[in-house]
């Protein structure tokens, strides 16, 4: 999603659709009963280079695993992000080996029995039958093509059309649905990004033809196929997109609430609920964004929380009131990729006694502090994760979505679905 870097070099990939009442809230207890949807993704390249796991991963707690990321080559056909770790299909040249970034995988091009992720993740649906698993299309490093294939009839046709044929029609039951993670229409997004004013409309176009299409196979197989997307907490980028026209079209829509803040600038949430009375930037937080696509029109049980899984630190942050909207940097010492995970975390720094676990009783999120080396980390904890669940159940809303599920130890898991089911 926004500020993760999907370091794989194949085409993006998008996907929507239209005219179908969604079914009832659906998220699982641990005795199976529906209630509240909790939507996890899972990104691709941290299976098991990471440690997770497919078999290993709280689908009894998970109504939905979006599986990230498909996505569109350079024709706006739908393809696979990694055919090596998606579904087996690899180059002789090793453990590591995959096709060449720019060899897109559409469904003509595959042969052979079912392997990689999409073999466990099939497994894992079949050990849980209430588990639905949808591919999302797009994402941060991904959404380049958006654009060109929403641009015309035609191309919204091709993609509609290599998105069912890949993911819905090409393993028969793998795949329940997918997920539009457009970053963004209009603007927005990574720079080099092919944006056009027009997206706004072509992103609601784009959607319709998924929803017919969707319906259409839905009619044939006897079952229902969802729709979703993944949403801007930004008021320009929410702008950008026609949520009383798209809002029909969707079973329900996964909004981004984190990445409010990150180095460098000053010390702030990466998510926090609501805002304190000394934040500098008040509207941005949970609340303030949920109630946004409330008052756009979108129905309150279309919308889940993001609950984020990582955290964002700084650098060279002076010691005022534990590091806390002081001026900071990126990259403090020590600091690399994938330390900002709450499971690393866990083992690092929160036993760490340099650095000092704080906690801001009105954003609802607690930060660390390191005074030695001036490193300042926003992040998410079971505390903070529980209150943002209890908040989505306590508002009325469909529930919440987690990016992404490798970032977790179980800890974080185990104290969404308690605080979710406290007011059974």
């Amino acid at each position: 999603m926004r500020q993760l870097t999907l370091l794989l070099a194949t085409a993006a990939a998008a996907f929507t659709a239209a005219n179908c009442a969604p079914p009832a809230r659906t998220a699982v207890d641990s005795a199976g009963a529906s209630r509240l949807r909790v939507v996890g993704y899972l990104a691709s390249w941290g299976v098991n280079s990471k440690g997770t796991r497919i078999a290993d991963l709280p689908a009894r707690d998970l109504s939905h695993i979006f599986y990230a990321f498909g996505l569109i080559d350079k024709n706006g056909r739908a393809v696979l992000g990694d055919p090596c770790v998606d579904i087996g299909l690899c180059r002789d040249r090793g453990a590591d080996s995959s096709p060449p970034p720019n060899v897109p995988v559409d469904a003509n091009m595959i042969e052979g029995p079912l392997a990689g992720n999409f073999a466990a993740l099939k497994l894992l649906k079949a050990r849980n039958p209430h588990l639905k698993l949808l591919i999302s299309i797009g994402g941060w490093t991904g959404s380049g093509r958006f654009s060109d294939a929403a641009l015309t009839e035609s191309s919204r046709r091709l993609f509609t059309e290599s998105a069912l044929a890949l993911f819905i029609r090409r393993w028969p039951d793998l795949f329940d649905g997918i997920d539009i993670d457009w970053e963004f229409p209009v603007a927005g997004g990574l720079p080099g990004n092919v944006e056009r004013p027009v997206d706004r409309e072509n992103f609601t176009l784009l959607l319709a033809d998924l929803r017919r299409a969707l319906d259409a196979q839905g009619a044939r197989d006897k079952r229902h196929y969802e729709l979703t997307i993944a949403a801007s907490t930004r008021a320009p980028e929410i702008a950008n997109v026609d949520l009383r026209r798209i809002e029909p079209l969707l079973d329900f829509i996964n909004v981004m609430t984190y990445d409010y803040h990150s180095a460098p600038g000053k010390t702030n949430f990466n998510s926090p609920l609501r805002s304190p009375s000394s934040d500098p930037t008040p509207g941005w937080n949970v609340d303030a964004s949920m109630r946004s696509f409330i008052d756009g029109g979108v129905p309150a049980a279309k919308l889940l929380v993001g609950i984020p899984f990582y955290g964002h630190a700084y650098g060279q942050v002076a010691s005022v009131n534990g590091g806390l909207f002081q001026p900071g940097t990126e990259n403090p010492p020590r600091w690399k990729q994938g330390d900002g995970d709450w499971r690393v975390l866990a083992q690092t720094r929160l036993k760490d006694p340099r650095y000092v676990r704080h906690w801001e009783p009105t954003a609802r999120v607690p930060w660390l502090y390191d005074a030695s080396s001036g490193t300042w980390v926003s992040y998410d904890d079971p505390e903070s994760v529980a209150a943002k669940a209890a908040y989505a159940r306590e508002r009325g809303l469909g529930g919440v979505v987690i990016w992404e599920l490798g970032g977790d130890d179980g800890a974080l898991m185990r104290a969404i679905t308690a605080s979710l089911h406290r007011g059974n």
